[in-house]
């Protein structure tokens, strides 16, 4: 450990190994470090009897819910759209070779009480109940509008408008502008209308773009998720990172990091330093260099039936905070056996949304449980969510942002992307890497 290094990385999240994998194939030299004793920080995937120490301060499971090791559950649920940025991220690092995929069966949105499937295509989104009578050629009028403006952005430009601007501008009422923003947009809350359009423009294409491509493969979502976990998405990325010797140490304490004149220069384990130009890590790292800027509230569920009225041994089911009097979106996932997370006859659902009381958060996601039907076992969290006070350009110190509360990946992949740039003072270019021998393989 006592060596120098290009750059220093604290914490096994999918964040930090994306980071670590990147720069390690750019010939940076890496060294990774965890206290933890396995991969994958906050975002790891456990197995029943970490589940229970975590939740239940380490009572035995129920026998009935079968063997320990068949359950490999995610602690922040999330879902990867064909077309997002991480896959892109996943297939130019050729990182997807050391991963399997399974397809989500359906995505639903909640809406008057019910649920329904969410359109694959701008085609079907006419169709759909979800966009009035009235409101289906007004809606084909804006899709084609966006694939115009993804053709010839300077022909057809959003220079100055906000996504308020565009809906006005196409007549399009509030039921039409939700299903727009929130099940395809994937958008949080309702802010969003404030800000540029171009943003959202591109979430909307992003999603249209990812069905398609799910149609094709003859699935009905465009969302996918890697088999026996999340936890396997940051091993992958440090598989890569030490293909190109970037040096890894789980279970290693972190007992401070090093500055001079107010600049990183090191991280210290015991009598032991280890120096660097550079430092990136998690928020768990950094308590005096981050803000608190909310808390998001995640339920774990065990089934033994599939949601009711989805039809699907996997499904996403997106609840839009105006049909359920909120500020933010509640996000419900169900995973089934068949993407090898829980014995056959069981399912895990999850419930994420931004903490908006100090109440029971129990109470705050309950329309989100009430869909699930007779619930097994339930394990709550509460976390805060962090983000880095600087930009990290002046003392060396890039800290990553806390997992927010969407079933997605953009938001993470947004954050390496800026981190990336922050860190090297150029854009992310994803570009073919070279093969290299993998050892391991």
């Amino acid at each position: 450990m006592d060596e120098e290094y290009d750059v220093i990385i604290l914490g096994t999240g999918l964040t930090e190994c994306m980071l670590s994998g990147i720069l390690a194939v750019e010939g940076k030299k890496v060294l990774h470090i965890d206290r933890n004793n396995f991969y994958g920080g906050e975002c790891a995937s456990v197995n029943l009897t970490q589940l229970y120490e975590r939740f239940r301060d380490g009572a035995e499971p129920p026998k009935e819910l079968g063997r320990e090791r068949d359950y490999l559950i995610d602690l922040i649920p999330k879902f990867l759209m064909t077309g997002e940025g991480l896959i892109k991220v996943l297939v130019y690092t050729n990182v997807v070779r050391y991963l399997e995929f399974s397809a989500i069966a359906t995505s639903m949105v909640y809406n008057s009480g019910k649920i329904y499937k969410v359109p694959s295509t701008p085609g079907e989104a006419t169709m759909s109940p979800l966009v009035g009578v009235l409101q289906k050629l007004k809606a084909r009028s804006f899709f084609e509008f966006l694939q115009k403006w993804q053709t010839d952005p300077a022909a057809h430009g959003l220079e100055g408008k906000t996504m308020a601007d565009v809906y006005s501008e196409y007549s399009l009422n509030e039921d039409t502008q939700e299903f727009i923003g929130h099940a395809m947009a994937l958008q949080l809350d309702e802010k969003y209308k404030k800000k540029a359009a171009r943003d959202t423009c591109q979430r909307v294409i992003m999603y249209a773009s990812s069905a398609a491509r799910a149609l094709d493969d003859n699935r009905s979502s465009p969302y996918i998720y890697p088999q026996y976990g999340l936890g396997d998405l940051p091993q992958a990325f440090a598989r890569l990172s030490a293909v190109y010797a970037g040096t890894f140490m789980l279970d290693t304490p972190v007992d401070e990091v090093v500055r001079e004149d107010g600049v990183f220069v090191g991280v210290r384990s015991g009598d032991k330093t280890a120096r660097a130009k550079q430092v990136i890590g998690d928020p768990s790292y950094f308590r005096n260099d981050v803000r608190k800027t909310g808390r998001v509230i995640r339920a774990i569920c065990i089934l033994r039936e599939p949601i009711p009225k989805t039809g699907a041994d996997s499904a996403q089911i997106i609840l839009p905070q105006r049909q359920i009097g909120r500020e933010h979106d509640i996000y419900v996932t169900c995973l089934s056996s068949q993407q090898k997370i829980c014995p056959a006859g069981f399912y895990v659902a999850s419930i994420s949304t931004i903490a908006e009381t100090s109440g029971d958060p129990k109470e705050e996601i309950a329309a989100g449980l009430k869909l699930l039907g007779p619930i097994e076992q339930i394990f709550v969290s509460v976390s805060d969510v962090y983000e880095p006070v600087s930009d990290g350009t002046q003392d060396n110190v890039f800290v990553s942002r806390s997992y927010d509360a969407t079933s997605h990946f953009e938001t993470v992949y947004d954050d390496v992307k800026d981190m990336y740039r922050r860190i090297t003072g150029k854009e992310l270019v994803l570009q073919q890497r070279p093969e290299v021998g993998d050892a391991s393989a």
